[in-house]
């Protein structure tokens, strides 16, 4: 396929481009600076701004732009930095599509969202048909999926990818405590985190594209959901170290501010689009997917 991009040099974005490329499919990637290689294409999305013919050439668009949720401690213009970086980026690129003659749109638009759409959801198992919750992630994940509208409106199939906590993300920031004996879990341990490996996630991305009968929201997560507690002793158990420790949350509120309140809050979020649709997931237990990306860290460092 003919494929466009934006986001494609970004945490999830760089290793999806290459294995698309891999796998046979012709990649754009949407830049915001000068065009320097054939295979990139300018654009101003905090403009609106999109060469029309870009997205006429493209068979699917994929969209994964978007602010690092925990890039930076929350402000009021961190916050409004991380919704512009996705609506604007979202709306440019669904007004374009829709704007196209019929036969010239792209017939599918995977579009990035996260499992922050469900809020705090307690204990109960949540599937892609619970509506969305009332916390600001949950907020900005409404106007974030409300944006890619003109596209669906037109006929494309837009599929809704709500993505979990990539846990590589974790480890990367977690391992030399853990391997100190110093792995602690969060609060009292026992909310859901919702929760993905890279692997699992480009398989599952790549699988949707391919799924023609598939669209709306879709859980990219974990095949079992795992508590705060289970992830900490599962890190643990991958490092040969104990975690006895807990950081108590006014602890949390101190070093992250209202982040801190998203990192306790419990989603125990199911994929239940893709176990309907038989996706099979390489780590389906947190345990083997935290074993697979220390066994990965590992052999880097040697």
């Amino acid at each position: 396929m003919r494929i466009l991009i934006s986001g494609g040099s970004g945490f999830l974005g760089t290793p999806f481009v290459e294995r698309l490329r891999g796998n046979g499919h012709d990649v754009t990637r949407l830049v915001r600076r000068p065009a320097q290689a054939p295979d990139e294409a300018t654009w101003q999305p905090s403009q609106g701004q999109i060469d029309p013919h870009v997205v006429a050439a493209a068979d699917v668009v994929i969209n994964l732009s978007g602010a690092n949720v925990g890039g930076k401690r929350w402000n009021a213009r961190y916050k409004s930095e991380l919704r512009s970086s996705r609506v604007d980026t979202t709306g440019t690129l669904a007004r374009a599509i829709s704007k196209l003659p019929g036969g010239d749109r792209p017939h599918t638009l995977l579009q990035a969202s996260a499992v922050g759409w469900y809020g705090d959801t307690g204990d109960n198992p949540v599937t892609e048909e619970a509506p969305a919750g009332t916390t600001f992630l949950a907020d900005l994940c409404r106007v974030w999926e409300a944006a890619a509208r003109p596209a669906e409106d037109a006929g494309v199939r837009v599929v809704l990818m709500r993505t979990g906590i990539a846990v590589e993300t974790l480890v990367e920031k977690l391992l030399l405590p853990f391997k100190l004996g110093a792995g602690a879990k969060l609060g009292g341990g026992k909310q859901w985190m919702p929760w993905t490996d890279v692997p699992d996630w480009l398989a599952a991305a790549e699988f949707l594209l391919e799924r023609e009968d598939l669209a709306g929201p879709v859980n990219l997560v974990g095949r079992e959901p795992a508590t705060n507690a289970e992830f900490t002793k599962a890190l643990a158990g991958a490092v040969n170290r104990p975690a006895l420790l807990s950081v108590p949350g006014p602890a949390l509120h101190l070093a992250l501010g209202e982040l801190a309140g998203e990192s306790l809050r419990s989603s125990r979020v199911v994929p239940a689009v893709l176990q309907r649709a038989g996706f099979q997931w390489a780590h389906p237990t947190i345990e083997s997917a935290l074993r697979a990306v220390v066994g990965r860290e590992a052999a880097a460092s040697r």
